[in-house]
């Protein structure tokens, strides 16, 4: 196998074969208990991401933990994919007016997603790792900094 095809489209290493098998599989059947009402994994409130892939066009749904921002705004951080974004918030940046998301039992709803920077994301941050230290462990072990993305409903 050449260099070029271990590595996609971000520069980063393709997962194998039965990893991208068993995240699959897995995002399946958390969207599943999330439609059935039950939003909560691993000690976290869960909702299902809807985006559209930057390439592709299609559909994705991406089970992700959420943290409140206010009555109906949500918080999420992209520290999946290790040294490169996950394929989630690319896609999410890529066309945010296709963005949506589902809470527990619930329809989609359309978000407009804006990324933090700054002083605002500080805050964020600090609210996010008082509520789950393991991000704080995360980001601590990666060389890029994790972002964090605030949902609106529109």
């Amino acid at each position: 196998m050449t260099r070029e095809e271990q590595t996609d489209s971000r520069g980063g290493r393709k997962p194998g074969a039965v990893s991208r098998w068993m995240q699959r599989t897995m995002n399946a059947r958390i969207n599943r208990k999330i439609r059935r009402g039950r939003g909560r994994f691993m000690g976290m409130d869960v909702l299902i991401l809807h985006t559209e892939g930057r390439r592709s066009g299609l559909p994705r749904q991406t089970p992700l933990a959420w943290f409140a921002d206010g009555e109906d705004t949500r918080l999420v951080v992209a520290s999946g994919g290790g040294s490169m974004d996950p394929a989630w918030y690319v896609n999410l940046m890529a066309h945010p007016d296709k963005a949506a998301i589902e809470m527990p039992g619930q329809e989609a709803v359309p978000v407009t997603p804006h990324r933090l920077d700054d002083a605002d994301r500080e805050q964020a941050w600090q609210r996010i790792t008082a509520t789950q230290p393991r991000y704080a462990k995360y980001q601590a072990k990666s060389d890029r900094q994790y972002p964090v993305i605030r949902l609106t409903p529109r």
